[in-house]
């Protein structure tokens, strides 16, 4: 039988590069799942719906939520997100570890309801970096990334909310670095002793 995964919230702000970190790790760790949140923001070029997000109308988002589909949900710039409860708990159950990629106001609603989950806040390495990321991407105009960048550091103030802070300046050292988080849960004490339950029966008789 699986051992149940662990719960993992990686938090940023945007920009600060924690979806390429994240799916760099995912291609590192098979075992390690992204949940895929809903959300009513438009569709971005690149994007699929069903891979990036689950792409909803707010009414059909209002409707999951008042029937409680949302482990957490937060509105973002005037766009709603949400996590499926039941979706990340199959994964939970099914001994996969478990990625939420959300802001600090979800971060702070997963910490309440499930304290043993493990969060994790990516800075970036200064704030011309995080103007220059975000002007790169070529997504958003003036005015977005300039909201963007007056909001920075609100999302920041939230650092100590996290277990774990790692500053992405060094992306492959970042990545190495969010890797050593994820596996160390997998050695912590109680998760062992489900693990090799035979061979410390073997060794303690």
């Amino acid at each position: 039988m699986s051992n149940k995964g662990t719960l993992f919230i990686v938090s940023a702000p945007s920009g600060a590069g924690k979806t390429s970190l994240v799916e760099a790790l995912v291609d590192r760790c098979p075992q390690v799942r992204v949940s895929i949140s809903h959300t009513t923001r438009t569709m971005r070029p690149g994007e699929q719906d069903g891979v990036s997000y689950h792409f909803v109308t707010e009414a059909a988002f209002l409707e999951m939520l008042s029937r409680g589909a949302f482990l957490e949900h937060a509105q973002v710039f005037e766009n709603y997100y949400g996590t499926s409860q039941d979706w990340v708990d199959e994964q939970l159950a099914n001994g996969l570890d478990v990625i939420l990629e959300i802001d600090w106001q979800g971060a702070e609603q997963i910490k309440h309801q499930r304290p043993q989950s493990v969060a994790v806040f990516i800075l970036p390495p200064s704030r011309e970096a995080l103007l220059q990321r975000l002007t790169s991407r070529g997504q958003d105009d003036d005015a977005v990334i300039e909201r963007r960048m007056s909001k920075a550091a609100d999302e920041l103030s939230h650092y100590l909310q996290s277990d774990y802070i790692i500053v992405n300046d060094n992306f492959d050292q970042a990545l190495d670095e969010l890797q050593s988080v994820v596996e160390s849960q997998r050695l912590r004490t109680q998760i062992q002793i489900e693990r090799w339950q035979s061979l410390l029966q073997e060794l303690l008789a």
